[in-house]
């Protein structure tokens, strides 16, 4: 029989955003300044697109009326969840874009920024070739002025190329890479104007240690901060020019607290550079766990008037490393381990192109998580993931691209170093900032490029503060001034794990109880967090006690990896995160967060104290009962009766919080009993946290009864979903009883629609609609457009029956941007990304390509 009537449960979001939750994102790799003479333009929207070959399509007259039209961040095509084995896009993509240049900026200096396109890329405006790029990870900046028409249509067109080519880095082919080069023009674009003398960006000028604005801690006393910067102006126009560089640093509540101005004159054509030193009194200094941030104004003045200008987010800090002593943070010993996670930057159906929003939750996610430090595997990050690690309070090793690949070509080694200096030339400011990795990673390259590497960073960062990275069993290790090891500590350098945590059979196979799909459920991931807490007695390397059993010189480590990640050698996505590629998380992720200090208050995180049980009550669910906690003492109650109350510390481990474990406290038996004499309040378990004997924290787990209704979750995280075509937000259904607890075991496949202004991404085809349930969870991607307004997504299981659950319903509202887009037509939703259902144009890795990748890991392998 079929039903005549659909019961749908709707909640409308009660979210409301403060002005403090629209992060204020970097542009173009500076932050606008009111009244600094820039105008800034979000260039992502209405592009079109084509993925292929296309003859003359960089031609300015050339017919793309019959192309897709899409939005930046744009990576391709999407994919499945599961999609590694290399079944993505790979070869020629090309994206055209039709505009009109603003009438007022006619006799100013134009500039498009790209923040990265992935592979080799050809851009060319209105027919003109104006810039190549190999690479897929760094800035391209180009001067437009000369070429971009004014009172007429303009056309930027780029050929984006990610297949294969040993000429450049990362250099490896993707079908033996252990990520996913992914494509497309994946980070956003910028369109901006200036005066004709200006502040010049770093990644556009070639100077050492130069171009832009610099700004490093000079001195660093218990009164006060000498913070000096040097600011690079050029001016283009005809006639020599007399100016003032003012450079003023402004504290988190818009009072200055510090002013020097410099006169500079400067010929006509030229640049120069002119160095402050502004001294701040009494400073906040930065810090993961107090993570203050000062706003660096930068004004060029002409005749007492502004002509360029801009801020630069900037924190007061000294890092040193000194070798048994390990790291010192503002001239003091930092007293706990710097423990984190690597990151690459894939998310689940986008591949590698997020917008801002989800780099921001990806580091408040590690954050939260109670980690201080993440490795940017294997290549630099997305500006708007430095701009949240500055905020947060997440300490960043930034890696140059590369893996396991040498090429003997001299120019590859030169593409290596250029790499390196627009690396920290992009990222020199930023006080997450604590290691520079300019090797490749696990590669065999010789010593004389190790060496070259080390000397190019410190030219280009010559100051105190400056450090670098290497594996110890690498050539030329002991140029460098940190070295990579595991446990094993020898020599006197300091000592950083670089990846932690993974404990595979072989290097082919990838089996390992730290590798766990969030889906295989309950027993699988208490395997997995065991594996990363303490997995003696199978073995004891590679883990959290590990760590804290283990001298100063050992600073810290990075587990192999903070979320599930997509890779091109092998046929399984790593599933070693900490979270899904969702970022739902697992129970690791309970426990890396328990053992962050509960007397933190860190802002714009999650802080205090927490508990949490790792037991479903399934019938299926073990009989001892795992807590997480920061707490002293945790009192577990079980149907009703106080079973006992155990100290983390008794257990005699080193670590912060060892995990607890409750023996034979769960019995479903005993839990049938009380359902069956309809006591369900009683069939419950409840974890109490103490601290100096009173609650604190306190979790309860109900079994999930019979399965009602789908139920809505939005991983806003403090992040408003933005209306600029590009946003996305990850929106979950749950399935649920009618008490609202999950059903894990739910194998239902749920439909969803959306409606109003925003975008479910993907189909059938990828598995994203309909969705199977995972571990009673379905999650979906929302993309905003380009208009404010409420959305609303529906869910309902995709074979309705008179008793199957109920479906459910959500509404929430986009919100206006706060930079303007520059478009001459908008996107055409239904076709902003094509779906990828495989591409295998040649023969896979052979057996001898798989060895030597294993030959390597294992030879780098950190225990």
């Amino acid at each position: 029989m079929k039903k005549t009537a659909i019961m749908i449960f709707t909640a409308v979001t009660a979210l409301t955003f403060g002005e403090d939750s629209m992060r204020e994102f970097s542009t173009a790799g500076f932050h606008r300044l009111e009244g600094g003479g820039r105008d800034v333009y979000n260039f992502n929207v209405g592009w079109r697109f084509y993925k292929g070959s296309v003859e003359g399509a960089e031609k300015a007259a050339f017919d793309d009326a019959a192309w897709a039209v899409v939005n930046c961040p744009h990576g391709l095509e999407l994919l499945p969840d599961d999609a590694s084995g290399s079944i993505n896009y790979q070869g020629e993509a090309w994206y055209r874009k039709h505009f009109e240049v603003p009438v007022y900026m006619k006799g100013r200096r134009i500039v498009l920024h790209f923040e990265a396109i992935m592979g080799k890329s050809k851009i060319w405006i209105n027919g003109a070739l104006v810039k190549e790029q190999l690479g897929g990870f760094l800035p391209i900046v180009i001067d437009v002025t000369d070429v971009v028409k004014h009172g007429a249509k303009n056309v930027v067109t780029v050929l984006a190329d990610n297949s294969d080519d040993p000429a450049y880095p990362p250099g490896k082919p993707q079908e033996v890479m252990d990520f996913t080069y992914f494509g497309g023009i994946y980070r956003d674009v910028w369109f901006y104007s200036t005066a004709p003398v200006y502040i010049t960006d770093p990644n556009q000028v070639d100077v050492v240690a130069g171009g832009g604005v610099f700004a490093h801690v000079d001195k660093l006393s218990d009164d006060t901060a000498d913070v000096s910067v040097s600011t690079h102006v050029a001016n283009t126009t005809s006639e020599k020019q007399r100016l003032t560089v003012s450079s003023t640093i402004i504290d988190a509540e818009g009072t200055p607290v510090g002013k020097r101005e410099e006169p500079l004159e400067i010929e006509a054509g030229q640049s120069a550079t002119v160095t402050s030193f502004v001294t701040v009194a009494e400073p906040n200094l930065w810090h993961p766990d107090d993570p203050y941030l000062y706003r660096l104004v930068s004004r060029v003045l002409k005749d007492g008037k502004v002509v360029d200008g801009f801020k630069t987010k900037i924190g007061i800090r000294t890092i040193e490393f000194r070798g048994t002593e390990g790291f010192f943070l503002n001239g003091k010993p930092f007293e706990d381990k710097l423990m984190g996670a690597n990151r690459h930057q894939d998310f689940a159906y986008i591949g590698n192109a997020l917008p801002n929003s989800l780099h921001w939750r990806d580091a408040k996610k590690l954050r939260n998580a109670g980690l201080r430090i993440v490795r940017s595997a294997h290549y630099p990050q997305d500006p708007a993931f430095m701009d949240a690690c500055n905020e947060l309070g997440l300490f960043v090793i930034v890696a140059t691209p590369g893996w396991q690949f040498w090429n003997n070509d001299p120019v590859f080694a030169e593409r290596v170093y250029s790499d390196i200096r627009n690396m920290v030339r992009r990222d020199r400011n930023h006080p997450s900032v604590i290691l520079w990795e300019p090797i490749l990673n696990e590669t065999h390259y010789p010593d004389s490029f190790a060496k070259i590497a080390h000397d190019i960073t410190h030219e280009e960062y010559p100051f105190s503060g400056c450090y670098t990275a290497a594996d110890g069993s690498a050539k030329g290790s002991g140029f460098y001034d940190v070295i990579y090891s595991g446990s094993k500590v020898e020599g006197d350098k300091a000592v950083f794990t670089r990846e932690w945590g993974d404990n595979v059979d072989d290097w082919s196979s990838h089996n390992s109880p730290s590798r766990v799909h969030r889906s295989w459920g309950e027993t699988p991931m208490l395997v997995q967090a065991k594996s990363y807490a303490d997995p003696r007695p199978l073995y004891y390397y590679g883990c959290w006690e590990k760590f804290y059993d283990s001298p100063r010189q050992l600073v810290g480590g990075c587990l192999w990896h903070s979320f599930d990640h997509y890779r091109g050698y092998h046929p399984d996505n790593f599933y070693g995160g900490i979270m899904d590629p969702f970022r739902q998380p697992k129970y690791s992720y309970y426990l890396f967060q328990s053992q962050r200090d509960a007397n933190l208050n860190v802002p714009n995180i999650e802080n205090g104290s927490m508990v949490y049980i790792a037991n479903e009550m399934t019938p299926f669910s073990s009989q001892d009962v795992r807590v997480f906690s920061n707490c002293e003492e945790v009192r577990l109650t079980v149907f009703g009766k106080v079973l006992e109350t155990k100290r983390p510390k008794d257990s005699g481990q080193k670590m912060p919080s060892p995990p607890i474990e409750f023996e034979d406290a769960y019995n479903f038996m005993q839990l049938r009993a009380l359902h069956r004499a309809k006591k369900f309040d009683e069939a419950c378990i409840v974890a109490e946290g103490l601290i100096d004997g009173k609650v604190v924290a306190s979790h309860a787990r109900y079994p999930a009864k019979r399965p009602a209704r789908l139920k809505f979750s939005i991983d806003f995280d403090g992040i408003p979903l933005v209306a600029d075509g590009s946003d996305i937000v990850t929106v979950i259904a749950s399935l649920v009883d009618e008490q609202g607890n999950v059903k894990r075991l739910g194998k239902e496949r749920i439909g969803f629609e959306v409606e109003g202004e925003g975008v479910l991404l993907g189909n059938h085809l990828i598995g994203a609609n309909p969705r199977e349930l995972e571990w009673g969870t379905a999650p979906c991607l929302i993309r905003s457009t380009g208009r404010p307004g409420k959305i609303t997504v529906r869910a309902m299981v995709f074979h309705e029956g008179l008793n199957t659950p109920l479906a459910g319903e959500i509404t929430f509202e986009s919100v206006s941007p706060t930079v303007s887009a520059l478009f001459s037509e908008e996107d055409s939703s239904s076709s902003f990304y094509q779906v990828g259902l495989g591409h295998q144009s040649k023969d896979g890795a052979s057996k001898a390509e798989l060895e030597d990748i294993g030959a390597q890991q294992s030879e780098f392998e950190h225990y």
